[in-house]
């Protein structure tokens, strides 16, 4: 069994990752992937907290697996709005590249 320590530090690494996709690239297919990579990397530290954080009956509490079902349910609900702008303004702009979709007038 992996202790705390192991998954809050895989965590922080997943979430440095994704931020660093971020910041480096320029794609929004990109960076709606390392958004989606944070996310789960908050994810991964409420399971983990979940999963040592132990109610009176010595089971993990429910109301933060209640929480962490809620932000799963988000994630996927912002992955989808996320391509379908993404593909509204490839279908106008026919490009991707950050750097060159600096403006919305045109939409």
């Amino acid at each position: 069994m992996t202790s705390l320590n192991v998954l809050l530090l895989f965590a922080a690494l997943l979430f440095c990752v994704g931020l660093l996709g971020i910041l480096i690239r320029r794609s929004l297919i990109v960076i709606l992937m390392c958004l989606e990579l944070m996310l789960a990397a908050a994810m991964l530290n409420l399971v983990a907290f979940n999963r040592y954080h132990l109610d009176e009956t010595g089971l993990p509490a429910t109301s933060l697996s209640i929480f962490i079902f809620f932000i799963i349910a988000v994630a996927a609900a912002e992955a989808a709005l996320g391509l379908a702008i993404v593909t509204a303004i490839y279908k106008q702009k026919k490009n991707l590249n950050l750097n060159e979709l600096n403006s919305l007038r045109d939409c």
